[in-house]
C-alpha cells in the first residue's frame, strides 16, 4: 500500500471537506507568537478550495483536558488563517461535535479537545466522537503532521469513517523524512539539542548507524559529561541515564560515527536572563566562579564554532532541540551559530519541529533559509525512531515503502 494523496479523492467540486490541521500555535494573551503551523497548513486548503470544495477545518490547541477553555480558543487562529487565505473563514463556537455546518467556504471549528473523546484511551469513545465530525463533511483530509504519532479521533477514527488522504504537508514531512532515513546525502549530521536525554535515546539508537556525525548540545549535554566522568554543577542531569549514555559513546567509537560533546559551556549562577554568567572548559565546570552551584545555559563559542564548522561540511542535516535557553539573549549564542550554519548547507537542511523551529523564528531567520522546517516535533522524531506511526498507517502509508 502507498499513501493516499488528495488526488486518491477524484472530483471534489460541490463537495465539503473535513481537514485536520495542526493549528496548535502558541498564544500570549491572545495572540499567536509564532504562526508558522497556521501557514503550513495554506497550501492543502487552497488546493481544495481552488477544486471548488468547501472546507472545514478541524485541530486542537494546548492541552485543555477535556474540557472548554477560553484560554485555548481556536478564534484567534481562525481569524489568522482568514488572512492568509484571503477568503472568508466562519469560526463556529461551542464543541465540534455538535457545530452546526458552516455555510461559507472555509469554517473553522472549536478546539477538538474541548472533547474528552478526542483523546480518550477508549477505541469505541473516540469512534463515537470521530463519526459526530464526520457529519461535517463527505471526504476527510489528514494534514496535521505533528498529530499522526497518534491514536485520536480526529486522527485515527475519522480516516475510517470517511474517505480519506493525506495533504500536501504531510505529504512533504514524510517525503523528507524518508530522506533523512532512507537515502540521506552524506555527509550526514544530525543535531540534538533539548533539555532531556531520555527524550531523544530513541532517535540516537536509531539513528547512529546511519549517520556520519552527531552533535550533542542542550540540556542533555550534561549527561554526556557526567558519562565521561565530568562534574556538571547544578546543571540539568538525568543520573539514571549515563549508562545508557555510556554505551552510546562506545557504540559510536566502533561505528566510526564522530560524536561531538561540547568542549566548552557557558555557566550561570542561576536560571535567569541576567544571570551572571561565565565560559569554562567542558570539564571544569564546578570550577567556575559560581562553584557547585553553577548552573550550565548554553554550549560555549569554542563548540559553536566546532558544530558550525562539522554542519557546513555536510549535505544533509538534521537538527532537533535548541542548544542552550534561547529565550535568554545571553544564552542564545550556541542555537543561533548553529541556525546559521543550517542555512548555509549546500544540500538539505532540516529544522525538526518543536522548540528548534521556533528557535529560528524566534531569532529572526526566515523559513524559506533553511531547506524544511518540519510542523512536528515529536512525530518527527518518533518517525526518525523507527516507531509505527497511526495516522500515516491509516492513510496507506507502511515504513520503508
Amino acid at each position: 500500500m502507498t499513501l493516499r494523496t488528495l488526488d486518491s479523492l477524484g472530483d471534489l467540486a460541490g463537495t465539503r471537506v473535513v481537514v485536520r490541521c495542526d493549528l496548535n500555535v502558541p498564544l500570549q494573551d491572545g495572540e499567536i507568537t509564532d504562526d508558522g503551523r497556521v501557514r503550513a497548513s495554506v497550501p492543502t486548503l487552497t488546493r481544495l478550495l481552488d477544486a471548488r470544495a468547501t472546507v472545514t477545518v478541524i485541530s486542537h490547541l494546548g492541552r485543555p483536558d477535556g474540557t472548554p477553555n477560553p484560554k485555548y480558543s481556536l478564534e484567534p487562529v481562525a481569524r489568522r488563517l482568514g488572512e492568509l487565505l484571503d477568503r472568508p473563514v466562519t469560526f463556529v463556537p461551542g464543541t465540534a461535535a455538535d457545530a452546526e455546518p458552516g455555510s461559507g467556504p472555509v469554517t473553522v471549528l472549536e478546539n477538538l479537545r474541548f472533547d474528552p473523546r478526542e483523546t480518550s484511551k477508549d477505541a469505541g469513545e473516540r469512534r463515537a466522537y470521530a463519526e459526530a465530525l464526520a457529519a461535517h463533511g463527505t471526504a476527510f483530509v489528514s494534514d496535521g503532521f505533528g498529530v499522526v504519532h497518534r491514536e485520536q479521533a480526529s486522527v485515527y477514527e475519522l480516516a475510517q469513517v470517511l474517505p480519506s488522504a493525506a495533504g500536501l504537508l504531510i505529504a512533504e514531512e514524510l517525503s523528507v523524512l524518508e530522506r533523512l532515513t532512507e537515502r540521506p546525502e552524506r555527509p550526514y549530521t544530525v543535531v540534538l539539542g533539548g533539555s532531556k536525554v531520555s527524550d531523544k535515546l530513541g532517535v540516537i539508537d536509531h539513528l547512529l548507524p546511519r549517520v556520519d556525525t552527531l552533535l550533542i548540545g542542550g540540556g542533555m549535554l550534561f549527561t554526556f559529561l557526567a558519562a565521561q566522568g565530568h562534574a556538571v554543577g547544578k546543571s540539568l542531569l538525568e543520573a539514571d541515564r549515563i549508562p545508557v549514555v555510556q554505551e552510546y559513546l562506545r557504540r559510536a567509537d566502533e561505528l566510526g560515527v564522530t560524536l561531538l560533546v561540547p568542549t566548552d559551556v557557558v555557566v550561570a549562577a542561576s536560571f535567569a536572563a541576567d544571570a551572571a554568567h561565565e565560559t569554562v572548559a567542558a570539564d571544569a565546570i564546578e570550577g567556575s566562579s559560581f562553584g557547585a552551584d553553577g548552573i550550565g545555559l548554553d554550549i560555549g563559542p569554542a563548540t559553536a564554532d566546532a558544530f558550525a564548522e562539522a554542519i557546513a561540511g555536510s549535505r544533509t542535516v538534521f537538527w532537533n532541540g535548541p542548544m542552550g535557553v534561547f529565550e535568554f539573549p545571553a544564552f542564545a549564542n550556541g542555537t543561533k551559530r548553529v541556525a546559521e550554519a543550517l542555512t548555509e548547507v549546500q544540500g538539505l537542511s532540516v529544522v525538526g519541529g518543536g522548540d528548534s523551529a521556533a528557535a529560528v523564528r524566534t531569532l529572526g531567520f526566515a523559513d524559506d533559509r533553511f531547506g524544511h522546517i518540519s510542523t512536528g516535533g515529536g512525530a518527527s522524531l518518533e518517525f526518525l525512531e523507527g516507531k509505527r506511526l497511526p495516522g500515516l498507517e491509516v492513510l496507506g502509508w507502511e515504513a520503508g515503502e
